[in-house]
């Protein structure tokens, strides 16, 4: 017979053997006990933390001929054909190999029809978030309202990207992960049941290695099961693991105790040469120093102990550390960690951390005593500083004069912060302007905004396009704090002009002015330019042509909605505007 891993073989089959996740199978416990389960639920959280499981169970006690029950009974032919998987009526879809649209219609197809042998028919699709957007929106509607047999249970480990259009039509549950005491005692389970004896501490080991996930917990058992043979050692769970030995944690805090930077930079050496990972072993030192800060704060609660025993050496060896230089400790591996996960060269960044930790009290001791001297000579300036204060005043020196110098930097500060407007690029624009290029973009800007993110079409909602040449346009903005923000976002920036480009087939250069701003350009650009009487004589054609195009695309009239509208009822011929 072939043989199958531990994670297959152990797969619960009831609520009562999953676990963690109490919240999870309370409610669907109750639902299904009272026969009010949902026509949709969503399961997310990390990977083997039981979603997939869970899902299964529950379509078991829904379509279970002994329901209404909290349990299925495992014992009937439908509980049978689920959990061997030849029921035709519980369907898994794997989103990630069916992304396509062609895919999920052929589901939605086949929803109307009555199931063939249980009451209901479930629908478990897996890592759903791979799904195209073609896919969810063919999905969308099906799951508001599918036939009152059909229920979907969506499974994700990235719940973030569904649209939120799906995530709103669903019951949503979020799986935690699953605690090192109780991967232990599932562990204890499944080896009990393989008869296998194994060390506390070996599975202390793997739990911690799991990192709250079921799934990794039971491969990385089944690999120390194959390394170790009938015994698991702890020997033998930190070679599969990549895992380190209490030993070598207190001899390495021993060595940061002494200051023995020899020792210290020799036992990570050897730990590298081993084949331990760098980044693992960073991780594995942040635990181990909060393991020594536990046992300093609180030395009963060793259940809450994660790399070491709790054993007299390592309590006193957490005494002997001061708090604040554990949390030292933990900051600077913190740091390192952050450090080596965008550089080659990730030993170095250990080694300089372990340094780091060996002369981190005696360059506090060293600088204690300067700090005081340069305290003690401000203390002082300041002193004397008060002195001459204190003669000018009985001098008579004006004290209008001091608020008149300390408003000076104000105003220049605001003068530095206001906006500089583009004029020269503006007139530029002006000059080669032409109706049909900001017809182009005025005819695509809305369409062009729902391709934008949410936050970049946010910052443009209050914006227009009122000048345009055949590369650049002027984008006029309401408020100038939009305008700043808009210009200075160089996301923004490249998506405008990428979702610009790809709805016109040009790559405009966009000009980001405040409306106060564009007015001021736009009106000494008419009167340097002589545009207003250039437009009333006949004489100059090319003249004549750039200035009606740029008075009706950019004159005062386009932007009045009221002159608009009048002179669609009357004619542009019989209307007059005066500026107040």
């Amino acid at each position: 017979m072939v043989y199958q891993a531990f994670y297959r073989v152990y797969r619960p089959q009831s609520f009562e053997e999953m676990s963690g996740q109490r919240h999870v199978k309370q409610t669907l416990q109750n639902a299904l006990l009272h026969n009010k389960t949902s026509h949709a639920y969503l399961f997310s959280g990390p990977r083997g933390t039981g979603k997939t499981s869970a899902a299964k169970i529950f379509a078991k006690a829904m379509n279970c001929e002994k329901a209404p029950s909290k349990e299925p009974c495992n014992e009937c032919p439908t509980c049978r054909s689920i959990t061997e998987g030849s029921n035709t009526d519980v369907i898994e879809f794997d989103a990630a190999s069916n992304s396509r649209v062609e895919e999920m219609r052929d589901i939605i197809e086949k929803v109307r029809f009555a199931p063939s042998n249980a009451r209901f028919k479930v629908y478990i699709i897996d890592e759903v978030h791979m799904l195209s957007n073609s896919a969810f929106n063919a999905l969308l509607k099906t799951l508001e309202e599918p036939p009152s047999h059909a229920v979907f249970i969506l499974a994700t480990t990235e719940p973030h990207k569904l649209p939120l259009t799906i995530i709103s039509r669903c019951q949503r549950f979020d799986f935690k992960p699953i605690t090192s005491s109780e991967i232990i005692e599932r562990m204890k389970m499944v080896l009990s049941d393989a008869e296998i004896d194994a060390d506390e501490e070996a599975l202390k080991i793997i739990a911690q290695a799991a990192s709250g996930g079921m799934r990794d917990a039971l491969s990385i058992l089944d690999q120390v099961v194959s390394f170790s043979g009938d015994k698991l050692t702890a020997e033998g769970a930190l070679l599969v693991t990549g895992s380190i030995g209490e030993d070598i944690f207190y001899q390495l805090a021993e060595a940061l105790l002494s200051k023995d930077a020899a020792a210290a930079l020799s036992l990570l050496d050897q730990l590298i040469a081993e084949g331990k990972d760098v980044s693992r072993l960073a991780e594995d030192l942040i635990t181990f120093f909060r393991d020594l800060l536990l046992l300093r704060s609180a030395p009963d609660l060793h259940e809450l102990l994660e790399l070491i025993s709790g054993d007299e050496r390592f309590v006193s060896m957490g005494n002997a550390f001061e708090p604040e230089t554990l949390y030292s400790y933990i900051d600077i591996l913190s740091k390192t960690q952050q450090e080596m996960r965008f550089s080659n060269h990730a030993k170095v960044y250990i080694e300089s951390a372990l340094l780091k930790m060996i002369h981190l009290e005696g360059v506090v001791d060293h600088a204690t005593q300067p700090v005081d001297q340069n305290l003690m000579h401000k203390i002082e300036s300041l002193e004397r500083m008060v002195a001459s204060l204190q003669q000018q005043l009985e001098n008579g020196v004006k004290i209008g004069e001091a608020p008149a110098q300390g408003n000076q930097p104000k105003r220049s500060a605001s003068k530095v912060q206001s906006l500089r407007i583009p004029t020269g690029k503006i007139n530029e624009v002006l000059k080669a302007a032409t109706r049909q290029d900001i017809q182009i973009i005025r005819e695509e800007w809305a369409s062009m905004m729902q391709t934008l993110q949410r936050s970049h079409s946010a910052l443009l909602e209050e914006t227009e396009p009122v000048a345009a040449s055949d590369s650049a346009f002027v984008l006029k903005f309401k408020y100038e704090i939009h305008c700043r923000m808009a210009s200075e976002n160089p996301s923004l920036r490249a998506g405008l002009s990428e979702a610009l480009r790809a709805r016109t087939g040009k790559a405009y250069e966009v000009v980001y002015v405040p409306e106060d701003g564009w007015l001021k350009a736009r009106e000494e650009f008419i009167r340097t330019n002589g545009l207003a009487k250039q437009q009333d004589s006949a004489d100059n054609d090319g003249v004549e042509e750039l200035s009606s195009s740029f008075m009706e695309e950019s004159g005062s009239t386009a932007d009045d909605p009221v002159v608009a509208e009048a002179e669609k009822i009357f004619g542009k011929e019989f209307i007059i505007v005066h500026d107040d």
